[in-house]
């Protein structure tokens, strides 16, 4: 059975026809009312009415029209504008009378919204247990399966958002009208260029990370908006809940251009102050992302330090283990800005420890993993402050177990190289020649995974790279790779293909940053991808939780793209072999 279609529906205005006078006559008279519409009720004048319709009756919000159903209303109580025709019919006695099926059938015959109590087969839609907070709705269904357990769900996911989110949501809508009505103020000459908004976007467009130049009229049109798409994605929520509006101004207010970034003042306040020894930095690492792979140290680096300067890509189930107590501050590291971003957290780290803090920059992976640990240890050195360095599991070489693939195995792959797609000022640095026992591991390459397969391949030159005298072999195009997304977070996504076809996997498949890039043989070591299509996607991570709930977890599941269908295969696969595989890799 195909899933329902999920929709958001504007219905302010419309005419429901509620058919019945119970009690849940009532609570349809009361959701109709609450989302803008207009409920009329059909039922006899001697029909026994539910007192809290009765008083919504008396105090004119519901019209009741005292009679038996019949025919013609659907045709005759709407709507002028829509020929009279009512918007929805909500039939609350129950699926087994045979007035039920009869109003059923007519709404069918006529297309119009129908739903019957305790009867799906007569629907055409049906109620989603909801959370509405402002302009913040969440619904969740079971399809009919067991609303008790919807409901279960939807209280589950609402207690774990921060309080009044909607709040945050609305200031945030309203930030978004701002840029776009300043742009367009900016660029009156034209119409502004704004990001396309889809809530129902399975993941960011695989651009959500390019780089941006001061010279790229047409980016810098829209890099307000691109800067804050990236907050909403990056940003924990816990954070996002609590912007202000003295906040907006500031982002609205430093990211005017990204040459102009001014460092706020830092809000450090904190009353151990004085039983503190000394200021003291450290550059800690926290890992690919599960806050279970963190070390020991970074962990009790988190809990003690007074100031945290943390990358933009930590995730928040690390970030949350920050005390509520301690000030921090996310890297504004938006494409486009970077160097001025790592400039106004080299200058809040420098005024906190002389404000005398011990203060964490906390980085994503490994802090000399290309994480610019070494410029940052020689710069506070250099201000008389030598920092302490703790590791972090890099993604390189952990994004790779996660996703099944054995970066060395004998016979197949004897060395590992760790290249940057994004050299400095956004250069594209030379590509490795081709080597068939090497694996190869691209960070910060994503943005820019065309350009960078055609001079893998030799498909093409690009302006980005360096010239070099001799042209270095190429990968062939049926190279096995793997794009591996958010690697040990619940959303983790694998995406397997080959050199030939990620480009179009990626393309279709939408970015889910942060990611990296696989190379080489070894990626097809424990999961072989001949005669399954051109690409295999791979969706969620549960390694870590096999620890406590055991061996049965399933770690995903899997949806192909046939080489031999020019049609999409949508459908998803319960890969139960491959999730064993994931999880006996992952602890």
């Amino acid at each position: 059975m195909a899933p329902p279609l999920l929709t958001a529906l504007d219905s302010a205005g419309h005419v429901h026809l509620i058919v019945g006078s119970n009690p849940l006559a009532s609570a349809r008279c009361s959701k109709s009312i609450e989302v803008g519409a207009k409920p009329k009720v059909i039922a006899p004048a001697d029909a026994d009415v539910h007192y809290v319709l009765a008083k919504r009756i008396e105090d004119g919000e519901v019209e009741w029209i005292k009679k038996s159903f019949e025919y013609a209303d659907l045709s005759t109580l709407g709507r002028g504008e829509v020929d009279n025709v009512v918007d929805a019919v909500f039939v609350t006695a129950s699926g087994k009378k045979a007035s039920s099926t009869y109003i059923s059938n007519l709404c069918r015959r006529m297309r119009i919204p129908v739903n019957v109590v305790d009867a799906p087969n007569l629907c055409t839609f049906t109620f989603l247990s909801t959370h509405s907070d402002g302009p913040l709705q969440i619904g969740i269904t079971t399809s009919g399966k067991g609303c008790k357990l919807a409901s279960r769900i939807r209280r589950e996911i609402a207690s774990s958002l921060p309080p009044n989110f909607g709040t945050a949501v609305e200031r945030l809508g309203t930030v978004r009208r701002r840029i776009w009505e300043e742009d367009h103020r900016t660029y009156e000459t034209e119409e502004p260029a704004t990001e396309v908004e889809d809530d129902d976007a399975p993941a960011q467009r695989p651009n959500f990370n390019r780089l941006i130049s001061e010279t790229d009229h047409n980016a810098a049109r829209t890099r307000r908006m691109r800067w804050l798409s990236q907050i909403c994605e990056y940003w924990p929520l816990r954070r996002l809940a609590s912007i202000t509006d003295a906040d907006i101004d500031s982002i609205l207010q430093s990211y005017t251009t990204p040459s102009e970034l001014v460092p706020p003042p830092l809000d450090a306040t904190n009353p151990d102050i004085r039983s503190r020894p000394k200021p003291m930095i450290i550059l800690a690492g926290s890992g690919p992302g599960n806050p279970s792979l963190l070390t020991m140290a970074t962990h009790r680096a988190i809990q003690t330090a007074s100031v945290i300067l943390a990358d933009k890509l930590v995730p928040a189930p690390v970030l949350d283990l920050i005390p509520r107590r301690t000030p921090v501050h996310i890297a504004r590291k938006f494409p486009g800005n970077a160097d001025a971003a790592q400039a106004e957290l080299l200058s809040l780290g420098l005024e906190a420890l002389q404000q005398g803090h011990v203060v964490l920059r906390l980085k994503q992976g490994d802090p000399y993993i290309y994480g610019r640990g070494a410029e940052e240890y020689s710069f506070f050195r250099e201000k008389g402050y030598v920092p302490i360095v703790l590791p972090g599991i890099t993604s390189a070489l952990s994004a790779p177990l996660f996703a099944a693939i054995p970066p060395t195995h004998r016979s197949v792959a004897d060395q590992v190289l760790i290249c940057t797609g994004t050299g400095r000022k956004g250069a594209a640095p030379d590509p490795p020649p081709y080597l068939p026992t090497q694996t190869v591991v691209f960070l910060m390459a994503l943005h820019r995974l065309s350009s960078l397969v055609d001079a893998l391949t030799g498909a093409g030159s690009t302006t980005e790279s360096f010239e070099t005298e001799t042209k270095p072999r190429p990968w062939p195009r049926e190279t096995p790779c793997a794009v591996v997304e958010r690697a040990s977070c619940p959303d983790q996504r694998v995406i397997r293909s080959t050199l030939q076809h990620i480009c179009t996997a990626v393309e279709n498949e939408g970015s889910r940053p942060p990611g990296l890039l696989v190379i080489g043989s070894s990626c097809e070591v424990l999961m072989e991808m001949k005669g399954k299509g051109r690409w295999l996607v791979e969706e969620g991570f549960a390694g870590l939780q096999a620890l406590e709930f055991g061996t049965d977890v399933v770690a995903g599941l899997v949806k192909g793209m046939s080489i031999d269908d020019s049609s999409r295969k949508e459908d998803l696969l319960d890969n139960r072999e491959a999730s064993v595989q994931m999880s006996d890799l992952s602890v």
